[in-house]
């Protein structure tokens, strides 16, 4: 997994009160245990350089996606603009649709899939079930094929609710694991250990202007990927 550097930052949107960026596969969002540069930090030196603001700069994490996904990851540039974008978060006003990629075998063209997740914090993964277990979460998700390839097909996914895993978890309990997630069931890992798991677009009203922010990820550069956006 390569570690983030401010050269390879894409940014999707900017102005005075967030920064939206589009993540690579391998980046993390937040320090952790690896001691990698995170990607919060990596922003806060764009941030930096491009105002030559001197001191600490402020940045706010709003969400997370996992390391070995991509896509777009908010921040917040500023006090109000992070209380407001956490509670939009908390109340779902936030809407995140993800692309997933899937082997090809019979599936429902779409559907939404409620399951409820238990979450092993020592494995770092969670578990699917169809009906309520003690300590487990409900998870909610809708899905549209969106098109097939010649060995996988392409999902559409709109998140209902934001759970620890919840798409990697959710399709691997209906039998299609994401391509490369070899912890969810996928046969065998991607190269560069990404997963093709990709945080497509995401609408909010921003926090400070009221005006409704659409934005869209262009997808990183493999062979499926490519596949996938012709």
């Amino acid at each position: 997994m390569q570690r983030s550097d401010k050269d390879n930052l894409q940014v999707i949107y900017e102005d005075n009160h967030i920064i939206v960026v589009n993540k690579r596969a391998g980046d993390i969002v937040q320090g952790d245990k690896t001691g990698d540069i995170p990607l919060s930090e990596v922003v806060k030196e764009y941030l930096k350089d491009k105002y030559n603001k001197p001191g600490l700069v402020f940045l706010g994490v709003i969400h997370r996606i996992d390391r070995v996904t991509s896509g777009l990851v908010i921040f917040a540039r500023t006090g109000k603009a992070l209380t407001r974008l956490n509670k939009m978060l908390q109340d779902h006003e936030i809407k995140k649709t993800y692309w997933a990629v899937v082997d090809k075998k019979p599936l429902q063209k779409e559907a939404e899939l409620t399951h409820y997740l238990l979450r092993n914090s020592k494995q770092n993964k969670s578990y699917a079930h169809d009906k309520l277990v003690p300590d487990s979460k409900k998870a909610i998700l809708s899905y549209v094929l969106i098109k097939e390839l010649d060995r996988y097909q392409l999902l559409e996914v709109n998140l209902k609710t934001g759970r620890h895993h919840q798409i990697r978890s959710q399709l691997s309990k209906i039998g299609f694991p994401i391509k490369g997630d070899v912890k969810y069931g996928f046969k065998r890992a991607n190269k560069d250990l990404s997963i093709h798991l990709h945080a497509r677009m995401i609408e909010f009203v921003h926090p400070v202007k009221k005006e409704t922010i659409s934005l869209i990820a262009p997808l990183p550069n493999d062979p499926v990927w490519n596949a996938c956006s012709n």
